[in-house]
């Protein structure tokens, strides 16, 4: 009963990076361009504020101020480094560059938490990433600078609000916890995005059918469940599921947008799976 929990637990929590694989699509398909905090913003706030309505619980105590950093990890700094480096990149180049994440998780658990470091979970990360490049990077690739150091802010950030929100447990449910943070993070962006940029996007239908999909399911939703998650399993185990944002990445892009799909990008589909597979085993040992 105990395994058949775990493994539960492990496939919902796969679910939230799954659907975030749809960021890539839904951010060049949907979304205004030039925006990147805008939308960042307007994906976080609103969906923040209605989990708030359901909930109807604030922070208390010192959870104030570490909601505050979760929140600015998690949502304001990543949120806003990742549309920058999605904006300045092709998708390729940003989720090879955001997948160094799991190994950043296994170094800073072991500062914070004191996780032990195994060759195991440093292999599969190591592969992970092998694998995300053989699945997403091109022979063209733009390297654009800025675009690069915004995809690894945000994964550094990513991590850190891993690792943190693991080490800090408020008792309360995931679903409250996921409304304080998202919250917090939309309310950090609204001056950040207003002093960045002062000229507002023209929303259209389009747009807000994007604005919906990434803000109540490809935030509040999976959110739910990926702190739901992170509160049960490893943090090296929780941070090798980003792998397959970018596995689904290219399969969308390949059923909707009509790209090939190459050979050397199916061995890179397989070794993505078999690095995820060895990050579980690793954790459980």
């Amino acid at each position: 009963m105990k395994m058949n929990s775990k493994a539960w637990t492990l496939a919902l929590t796969a679910l939230a990076p799954a659907i975030w694989g749809s960021t890539y699509v839904a951010t060049t398909e949907l979304l205004p361009a030039g925006y990147p905090l805008h939308v960042a913003m307007l994906r976080a706030l609103p969906a923040g504020l209605l989990l708030l309505l359901v909930v109807r619980t604030l922070p208390h105590g010192h959870w104030w101020w570490r909601v505050t950093v979760l929140g600015a990890l998690n949502f304001t700094f990543f949120w806003a480094m990742l549309f920058v480096s999605a904006y300045r990149l092709p998708g390729g180049v940003a989720a090879t560059v955001g997948a160094v994440q799991p190994l950043i998780v296994i170094g800073l658990a072991r500062v914070v938490m004191g996780r032990r470091i195994t060759a195991a979970s440093v292999l599969a990360a190591l592969a992970g990433l092998v694998g995300v490049a053989l699945l997403v990077l091109t022979p063209r690739a733009a390297l654009d600078p800025i675009g690069i150091a915004a995809g690894l802010a945000g994964a550094l950030s990513m991590a850190a609000g891993t690792v943190l929100s693991r080490h800090w447990q408020p008792d309360v449910p995931a679903l409250t916890f996921t409304a304080w943070q998202l919250t917090a993070g939309g309310l950090l962006l609204v001056p950040l995005a207003f002093m960045v940029e002062p000229s507002q996007p023209t929303v259209t239908g389009l747009n807000l059918l994007g604005f919906l999909w990434l803000g109540l399911v490809g935030g509040a939703l999976t959110y739910i469940i990926w702190f739901r998650g992170v509160a049960r399993l490893e943090p090296a185990a929780v941070a090798s599921l980003g792998f397959l944002s970018p596995l689904v990445a290219t399969l969308l892009g390949w059923l909707l947008l009509g790209q090939s799909l190459s050979p050397l990008q199916v061995v890179g589909f397989v070794t993505v799976l078999a690095s995820v597979w060895m990050a579980q085993r690793a954790s459980a040992k």
